[in-house]
């Protein structure tokens, strides 16, 4: 066992991992999946970063999967002119109202701070 330096080495682990998928946990097989797992994991952070939604977006997704409707936004943040001008990206986010989508909508905070 030794770190995937490769894309040639990281499709050996990813296939290797297959076949021990069904390993069970503390047997020499199963302890090999679970390092596997740990240099594909590793792997793909270096080389496959995913980056944070944008703030902006994040809020519109959230906000569909809730069924919200831009009114509904504005009885946390204020009022449907300032939840509008906000969506429209024409006015940023307080910090008041990042607390508020967090504690309300489940919106990470480091999702919202970002600059957009």
């Amino acid at each position: 066992m030794k770190p995937i330096h490769t894309e040639e080495e990281y499709k050996i682990a990813l296939q290797r991992a297959e076949e021990l998928f069904d390993s069970k946990k503390g047997t020499p097989e199963g302890d090999e999946l679970e390092l596997l797992l740990i240099l594909i994991d590793k792997y793909e952070k270096d080389h496959f970063p995913i980056d944070l939604p944008d703030p902006i977006e994040a809020i519109k997704f959230r906000m569909e999967q809730l069924q919200m409707k831009p009114k509904d936004l504005a009885d946390l943040i204020g009022y449907k002119s300032r939840v509008s001008e906000i969506l429209n990206r024409k006015r940023k986010l307080t910090l008041d109202m990042i607390r508020k989508l967090h504690v309300n909508l489940n919106i990470p905070t480091d999702v919202l701070v970002q600059e957009y």
